[in-house]
């Protein structure tokens, strides 16, 4: 089977991408000719799965020092996996493909824990990333080979294992006349700045997360509404707040800002601990839900713009800022970004034609796709590794 795979140069991939914001599943099967910056997608189909609010209050709970356990680890590891091959198994037919025509599946896996740079003091707490969702459970029940596990190769030679999407932003979205920003809202935000004329010198992008992206006003949304919401759907909620200038200028103090990329970040920091202090600090001030909702939208704005600002116009000449994941969908924090940003032109990737739902599933395809191929497909230049590496894993069926 792997013999096989190794000598096309056009796979059908079906990219999984489950990401920091912990709303479910997407699958991305993707037609992919050729590999590398070169490489050429066709999105054959792309659906998503939410989890079930049972599973993502346990997910958080795997997310949080005070509330993980290993026993639960070791069982959402698989538990997971089986919802992604669900996942992969009833994408495939609602588009009417066969799984014997999906040549390989492509896991990013459930990232639960991340530790972007060692601790010194604790020669136990090495850099590392865990990301459950086991690749022998997902190839078994899909009957496919999976690569997946991508971030610890970048570990292994140096780097943070992250951001990882900066690859495939560059094969598809560089632009000969035009410098742009690729800007994900996720769970975490992170973006991609591709200056013009970059042609295949990937080593001339800056790349890094920006800090939260949806978790925060996630999260507060979710307890405020007592559980009967998991976002401000359409930024609704914010557009009728008014931001708390205090509050929000003590969140951006956090000392993340100020690092310089590479950096990465995810719910360590910014996760359900950190929204419960930001809501009981909002609510000691007796800010009403929908202020602490427009505040907590600002601060991921404020985070994104000044993120720009500090690291990535210095450099570059920027035209476009292109926006992708549920974020993009959240009308006030575009607005507000579009009134941060008033030199570029913001918009989101379905305006060119690439579901920003589905972006990051697709880049995982092409990352398992040049895994196949040998091709590296690591950049030094946003994670900080000593040298380019193949990262993945596979696991037959």
């Amino acid at each position: 089977m792997l013999r096989s795979l190794l000598n096309q140069t056009s796979l059908t991939v079906a990219g999984i991408m489950s990401g920091t914001s912990l709303d479910g599943i997407d699958v991305a099967l993707v037609r992919i000719d050729g590999c590398g910056a070169h490489a050429k997608v066709e999105v054959l189909h792309f659906e998503s799965f939410a989890y079930e609010d049972e599973l993502r209050e346990k997910l958080k709970e795997l997310c949080s020092i005070e509330h993980s356990d290993v026993s639960l680890l070791c069982g959402m590891n698989f538990a997971i996996a089986e919802r992604f091959a669900d996942a992969v198994l009833r994408a495939a037919a609602a588009a009417n493909i066969p799984m014997e025509h999906i040549d390989l599946i492509s896991s990013h896996g459930q990232t639960v824990w991340h530790i972007p740079v060692a601790d010194e003091a604790n020669p136990f707490l090495p850099k590392s990333t865990l990301q459950i969702g086991d690749l022998s459970v997902l190839a078994k029940r899909t009957g496919r080979p999976v690569v997946g596990d991508f971030r610890t190769a970048d570990m292994a030679v140096g780097g943070q294992g992250a951001p990882l999407a900066p690859y495939g932003d560059f094969i598809l979205f560089r632009h000969e006349e035009k410098g742009r920003i690729l800007q994900n809202i996720g769970g975490i935000g992170n973006c991609t700045a591709i200056p013009a004329s970059a042609s295949t010198e990937a080593h001339r992008l800056i790349a890094f997360d920006t800090g939260p992206g949806n978790m925060i006003m996630d999260q507060v949304v979710f307890e405020l509404s007592q559980g009967r919401l998991t976002y401000d759907s359409n930024g609704e909620w914010a557009s009728n707040g008014c931001v708390n200038t205090e509050l929000l200028n003590s969140m951006l103090a956090h000392s993340y800002f100020k690092l310089p990329p590479p950096k990465t970040t995810g719910r360590e920091l910014f996760g359900k601990d950190y929204a419960a202090s930001y809501l009981a600090a909002a609510l000691e001030r007796g800010l009403p839900p929908e202020d602490i909702v427009a505040t907590a939208t600002s601060f991921t704005a404020h985070s994104i713009a000044g993120a720009y600002k500090d690291f990535v116009f210095p450099e570059y000449n920027i035209a476009e800022v292109i926006v992708s994941g549920g974020g993009a969908h959240n009308q006030t924090l575009l607005r507000l970004l579009r009134e941060m940003l008033p030199e570029q032109i913001v918009l989101t990737s379905d305006e060119l034609g690439l579901s920003g739902d589905a972006k990051e599933a697709v880049l995982f395809a092409l990352l398992g796709n040049d895994w196949i191929h040998g091709v590296p497909n690591n950049l030094p230049s946003a994670t900080g590794a000593k040298r380019p590496t193949i990262m993945g894993k596979l696991a037959l069926p």
